[in-house]
């Protein structure tokens, strides 16, 4: 298997080589560009843009188009998408029968708030429901995943009567006052005090934790085990969770516990195999709640299930969800049980802009293309093409420390060859860099900023993959050549 899977990485970079002209075909010609220049776009963003915003590229890059997996700049050359827009554009962009069923709604009606009823609100939940399970239907639709999980943790809240609650290190859950104590990722906390009642408990990282462990896919750490059933590792783990609710959670106080079913922006770091619901199962019997953040890992991007829970065997009490929701369009909801909901009723709520017609009639769309083009199939089967093609890089390439994920949301950690040592900052930009002049755009994360972070449109397809495993190969080859 190894040695077959060389030869077709071998071939792939024999035959596409990484010229532009190679890349798979589209069937889009991009509209000629009339908007301001680079330089223009560059005094613009210097005199009004606020300075903590960054450019991705020392190069940046003026997008003016975009087409299912393709991108266009302001000069028409075209890129692959693998990262979709930090994870958010989940069928493609542009999709023909989203943007179809947005026209028709924007000839239609705009906007009515909660006050009124339209039918398209409800048309779109009883489909979103659906795709959950059966006790799972109660929904409030918001506008972001920052705000899906400020809702969610003040459900928790509600329902318990408890305040405290715990996420894992190195999540991130949103950029919100509110939520700073939640995200547990250093780069994203602002030093000013946090509010109180956050927690973090140790992550379970098969790569980096101390005990290692083996995971939901076909990439593992090497030397891990290889548990038939349930993590052997996932129990130390889970005490580390006990020891705080023992030691540092006033006695049955915890209102719940927030986790990502693979973290996003930590780098598609997945957990021990049965850590999330023995984790569950304890928060539960503490009083508090399971709330399943599927901003980055639902809506079929995993492959083997729908949502991203479902690969950890879990049920959740709250499930909030963003991004590829909309397929760019800014919407996002919270779907938890009557009997959560049912707590609400402590105070009035209103969302001016959640549920309007036009976030429903796209949200209805993209379920729709979801299910009807098999894209999460999709996901499934060009995933598991693409991490294998990944692990025969990871054989050339010693920078490559680890590879991870499933379906269409993967990660390779780079490291200094030989070690666990975060490869330097500047190179790990280089390979981005690297990738993008050659057409291909990639994503970054993790704690160090040193992860790869490969989650495209969920409609790319083999060819697509070829291409970009050509291109990271030429990228990554650039780059060992300066590691010292």
């Amino acid at each position: 298997m190894a040695k077959s899977g060389a030869m077709r990485l071998g071939n792939i970079i024999r035959r596409l080589g990484t010229a532009p002209d190679l890349q798979p075909k589209c069937d889009l010609y991009p509209k000629e560009y009339f908007g301001p220049s680079q330089q223009q776009i560059d005094k613009l963003r210097s005199e009004h843009i606020p300075p903590v915003s960054k450019d991705y590229y020392k190069k940046p890059l003026l997008i003016s188009q975009g087409h299912m997996q393709w991108l266009f700049d302001h000069e028409g050359k075209r890129y692959l998408d693998l990262f979709a827009g930090i994870v958010t554009v989940s069928v493609g962009h542009c999709h023909p029968r989203v943007n179809a069923a947005l026209h028709q709604q924007i000839d239609t009606l705009w906007h009515t708030t909660s006050i009124y009823r339209h039918p398209k609100l409800y048309e779109y939940i009883v489909k979103l429901t659906a795709t959950l399970p059966n006790h799972l239907n109660v929904v409030y639709l918001v506008n972001s995943g920052s705000e899906a999980n400020d809702l969610a943790a003040l459900l928790a809240r509600g329902f318990s009567g408890n305040h405290d609650i715990i996420s894992l290190q190195c999540s991130y859950h949103g950029y919100s006052s509110a939520l700073m104590g939640l995200t547990a990722t250093q780069s994203y906390r602002y030093p000013l005090p946090v509010p109180a009642g956050y927690y973090h408990t140790m992550l379970p990282d098969p790569y980096r934790g101390i005990w290692g462990g083996c995971r939901d896919s076909i990439s593992q750490v090497p030397g891990a085990c290889s548990c038939p059933g349930d993590c052997v590792t996932s129990d130390k783990y889970i005490h580390q969770l006990s020891e705080l609710l023992e030691n540092s959670i006033p006695k049955g106080r915890v209102a719940g516990l927030f986790a990502e079913s693979i973290q996003g922006v930590n780098g598609a770091v997945q957990f021990p195999k049965g850590y999330l619901k023995k984790a569950k199962d304890l928060i539960k019997k503490y009083g508090g709640v399971y709330i399943a953040d599927e901003v980055q890992s639902g809506f079929g991007r995993t492959g083997d299930t729908y949502w991203g829970f479902e690969g950890h065997g879990v049920t959740p009490d709250i499930v909030t969800m963003a991004k590829g929701i909309g397929n760019g369009f800014p919407m996002a909801a919270v779907v938890t049980t009557k009997e959560i909901a049912a707590a609400h009723n402590k105070a009035a709520y209103f969302n001016t802009f959640g549920g309007n017609p036009l976030a429903a009639t796209v949200g209805k769309a993209v379920l729709k293309v979801i299910e009807e083009e098999k894209l999460q199939e999709n996901c499934k089967v060009v995933g598991k093409y693409f991490i294998e093609q990944l692990m025969e890089l990871q054989k050339v390439y010693p920078m490559i420390g680890d590879i991870r994920g499933k379906g269409l949301m993967l990660g390779l950690e780079l490291v200094r060859p030989g070690t666990k040592e975060p490869l330097a900052s500047e190179l790990v930009a280089n390979v981005l860099e690297n990738a993008k002049d050659l057409g291909v755009l990639l994503g970054r994360g993790g704690r160090w900023a040193n992860v790869i972070r490969i989650k495209p449109p969920m409609c790319v397809n083999s060819k697509d993959i070829d291409f970009a495993i050509s291109v990271m190969n030429e990228a990554l080859k650039t780059v060992s050549q300066n590691i010292r």
